[in-house]
């Protein structure tokens, strides 16, 4: 993950929080540093009826929210948090899930989206934890969302990067969704084809290049089935019939040139829940990996907004329509 240095002060657009480094008694200097990014304690959770995950925990100060990071799709809690673990811990108590069949979540499991939701109040009942912000990233805002469709007496706020109410509203997704079956069958019948295929393609070139090794093993720990799963489970998704009932403080984090959830149904998104601030991001799907000095800075700016909005007024009309029409302005 690309090194995030205090006196950098290039951050997204609306986005003015700066980067905190994490505390250097806990990180080796450069000449020391291990080829893996500085990852917090971690452990496993035994969750009565559903199986055993992953969590990465940070106290953060004294009475400091609680926020629950839920990452995307075919990735791991510590591949799409770990550029933030540290500037989020200087601010709040965090705990990052690994979803069931990624990382090391829940094996030999189904995948539904509402079994990850329920996962992760699940988290939060054994950690004695009454409430939460749910931080969702591309899957983990429907996670997220449900979360608080499921669990409202649990969730405190909403951040919701990268993401949106449905995700095959288009023909070619809708082809791409179609698809999806077909690749359960041949996962099932020739369990080394994804693999194979992760091998070959390299999604972890993303990383800076002495990640790459750490990157790989990340992937290595995901189930190939699960992954497929939770990509049907998405293009199931919709929540378009309910968003608008969302009634407690919400951030939405809008990438500009994201090509995998284009940039104007993050903005619908915004636009669906009233009183949500707008963060943005100039970056793609990526951006925690390949952009880490634009996405935590904003990331962070949501995170505080939601904390913060039940002691301010609600975003004036006017201004939020100039954030709107800011994020939608680009990637439609």
């Amino acid at each position: 993950m690309p090194d995030v240095a205090p006196d950098d002060r290039r951050v997204a657009v609306a986005a003015t929080a700066t980067v905190v480094p994490i505390r250097p008694d806990v990180v080796p200097t450069a000449s020391e540093r291990p080829r893996t990014p500085w990852l917090p304690p971690g452990r496993t959770l035994h969750l009565d009826g559903r199986g055993t995950t992953f969590i990465r925990e940070i106290a953060g100060p004294p009475g400091a929210p609680t926020i629950m990071l839920l990452h995307g799709l075919g990735a791991t809690a510590d591949l799409n948090w770990s550029s933030s673990y540290g500037s989020l811990a200087a601010r709040f108590h965090v705990v990052a899930i690994d979803h069931r069949g990624h990382g090391r979540g829940i094996r030999n499991a189904p995948f539904t989206l509402e079994d990850a939701a329920d996962d992760a109040v699940a988290v939060l009942d054994v950690l004695g934890i009454r409430h939460a912000i749910a931080v969702g990233y591309s899957m983990g805002g429907p996670i997220a969302q449900l979360m608080w469709r499921r669990h409202p007496e649990r969730i405190a706020g909403l951040v919701l990067c990268a993401t949106s109410r449905e995700f095959s509203g288009k023909l070619r997704e809708q082809v791409m969704f179609a698809t999806v079956p077909l690749l359960q069958r041949l996962v099932r019948a020739t369990p080394g084809l994804v693999g194979w295929a992760l091998d070959h393609v390299r999604p972890s070139d993303a990383l800076e290049r002495p990640l790459h090794q750490w990157g790989r093993q990340e992937l290595a720990l995901l189930s190939p089935a699960a992954v497929i799963e939770a990509a049907a489970a998405l293009g199931r998704f919709s929540s378009q019939g309910w968003i608008g009932a969302v009634d407690v403080p919400t951030s939405v984090v809008v990438h500009l040139r994201d090509h995998v959830v284009p940039t104007r149904r993050q903005s619908l998104l915004a636009e669906a829940i009233a009183g949500a601030t707008v963060h943005v991001v100039d970056g793609d799907h990526l951006a925690p990996v390949r952009d880490a000095r634009r996405f935590v800075p904003a990331l962070v700016r949501a995170i505080e907004d939601v904390a913060h909005q039940q002691q301010r007024p609600a975003v004036a009309p006017r201004e939020r329509h100039l954030q709107l029409a800011q994020a939608g302005g680009a990637g439609r």
